[in-house]
């Protein structure tokens, strides 16, 4: 039970837990290139959640190994178990955390239940199997049962805690994925890419996918497509991106009308979309300017915010204040980036009033953003500050959202309209490698620190004020393009490519 590699065959907790989130990705994890694997941040702050939780748990360091398990430790760490599944087949798990409970074990009067911590709000099969083989093999190793087993939420913030208990039913269920884990686990090809494909983009996996979905012309490379009205296509003859742009709209609006009259509505959009990514070409959808707030506006503010969506915190707002000279043209070499940092120890009311400072000195400049996000969060923090209805009004007139411009008046060859997806298209890059919203997340919370630690790696908040001027910038990078295609001529043109 030390820390030993598994075996070669073994279903581990961590494979279970892939093939739970995608078959194709557990497959990858034992068989794929490891030189296609992508580092991701998502791990990482998976990892710092759990350290948060234990943390808020235990009221002394856990002991580690069996050794400690014979000392009766109030809790262990580090210790791998083995042992076989219902079917005999081999099993392996690392609980990241065992804890002592009443009971009867071959350690002594008492026994340990696993515990892991989980992200989100909600408690998922990927939570409670994984869980359930670590309680299985808890029951093998320690001699006697494991009745319930602990997750907890929240990240040490609002500790939260779930007991799951292993019945019989769980137990079934825990069989079942293994018998089938084992045999995707077999094939000698990986299994097809996941109907929905919108949780790829947290997967060290997703580049190699995305280059497979491309290839083959995978229905949900079509902007607007999801698992289940992938279904509906399929069931009607649609096989990828190719049938769908030769379908003829009027027909395919018919067949889709049995499955709801707004599905029949969406068709025709959805064989316009497959047709532009075909062709490689843009569509003009409506002639009014997309941005007509910018064409005689003295500048702008663009705006991007970086959030905990956990903990429901919006810890930076970022703006970029771009002019306009006395000619029109925009000075992008006199932009400067305004961070607004929402520290959870300070009153909202000091960082309200450092934002409507920023937003009156540029009274008459629109604020641009990118999707709904901004809006929102500006629009909400304002209410519960006790903003007149009048001034509510003036500040909802001056967000202009590119996201949503876009959408009303292009329609692009992309699988996306998503800022990354969009800007990129553009020719816009960002300045540090890999960098996204987890990323900046976990940035935050090593900038963060712990204990005498607190607000410690200075270098990590300067990461994360470059990663969110280069998403400002980056929405400017679309809204430029959108202004000046908002003087070219009504007609479906060639899609461009290059910098902004």
């Amino acid at each position: 039970m030390g820390d030993t590699p598994p075996a070669d065959n073994a279903l581990t907790d961590r494979l279970l837990r892939s093939w739970l989130r995608c078959r194709r990705k557990a497959w990858l994890d034992r068989h794929g290139d490891a030189a296609d694997r992508l580092w991701t941040a998502h791990r990482n702050l998976q990892l710092d959640d759990q350290q948060r939780c234990f943390a808020a748990l235990l009221r002394q360091p856990p002991g580690r190994g069996e050794a400690s398990c014979r000392d009766g430790a109030e809790s262990v760490v580090g210790l791998r178990l083995k042992g076989t599944g219902p079917s005999g087949e081999p099993l392996e798990a690392h609980p990241p955390l065992l804890r002592r409970v009443k009971g009867q074990s071959r350690w002594g009067a008492f026994a340990y239940q696993p515990v892991i911590a989980r992200q989100g709000r909600r408690l998922t099969r990927e939570h409670q199997l994984p869980l359930a083989l670590m309680g299985h093999l808890l029951e093998q190793v320690q001699d006697s049962p494991v009745q319930d087993l602990l997750v907890l939420g929240g990240s040490g913030r609002r500790l939260e805690r779930d007991r799951v208990g292993l019945s019989s039913g769980l137990r079934r269920q825990l069989s079942e994925a293994l018998r089938k884990l084992g045999q995707d686990l077999q094939r000698s090809q990986p299994p097809a890419l996941a109907a929905d494909r919108r949780k790829c983009s947290l997967c060290s996996w997703r580049v190699s996918c995305n280059a497979v979905a491309a290839s083959e012309g995978h229905l949900s490379e079509v902007s607007g497509i999801g698992a289940r009205r992938r279904e509906m296509l399929m069931e009607i003859g649609i096989r990828g991106l190719e049938d769908l742009a030769a379908a003829e709209p009027d027909r395919l609006a018919a067949q889709m009308e049995r499955f709801g009259d707004q599905h029949g509505v969406v068709a025709r959009t959805l064989v316009a979309q497959a047709r532009v990514q075909r062709d490689g070409r843009v569509e003009r959808l409506l002639r009014s300017p997309a941005v007509p707030e910018l064409e005689t506006a003295p500048g702008v503010l663009l705006y991007d915010i970086e959030s905990d969506p956990d903990a429901r915190h919006d810890f930076l707002h970022g703006f970029v204040c771009l002019p306009r000279d006395s000619s029109g043209a925009w000075l992008p070499h006199a932009a400067k980036y305004h961070p607004v940092l929402m520290l959870q120890d300070h009153p909202e009311e000091r960082s309200w009033r450092r934002l409507t400072c920023l937003l009156d000195r540029f009274a008459s400049w629109p604020v641009l953003h990118y999707g709904e996000t901004e809006s929102l969060a500006l629009r909400r923090m304002a209410q519960r500050q006790g903003v007149a209805d009048a001034d509510l009004t003036d500040l909802r007139q001056r967000l202009v959202d590119v996201h949503a411009r876009v959408r009303s008046h292009w329609r692009l060859p992309l699988n996306s309209y998503g800022l990354k997806s969009v800007a990129a298209w553009r020719g816009f890059r960002w300045g540090q490698a890999g960098a996204d919203g987890a990323r900046a997340l976990l940035w935050w919370r090593q900038w963060q620190g712990e204990g005498e630690r607190r607000r410690g790696h200075s270098h990590a908040l300067d990461r994360i004020f470059r990663y969110n001027r280069d998403d400002c910038l980056a929405t400017w990078a679309v809204a430029e393009w959108l202004l000046k295609r908002d003087g070219a001529p009504d007609q479906e043109e060639p899609a461009e490519t290059g910098g902004s």
